[in-house]
């Protein structure tokens, strides 16, 4: 089993985990109704993907 030699320094391990970062969700604008939806689904206004109605409206 693998064990470490030396002890790992406090900012060389904040260092490391300084690198895990959240980025912001990617957004597409819906062709229909031009509202912002995740890309590659269905917009949950309009209920339209790809330019055809996939949800019918209540």
């Amino acid at each position: 089993m693998a064990v470490p030699k030396k002890k790992m320094s406090r900012s060389r391990t904040r260092r490391r985990k300084a690198q895990w970062k959240v980025s912001a969700p990617t957004v597409a604008t819906c062709s229909q109704c031009g509202a912002k939806h995740v890309p590659h689904r269905v917009c949950h206004e309009c209920g339209s993907y790809n330019g055809r109605e996939i949800i019918a409206e209540a």
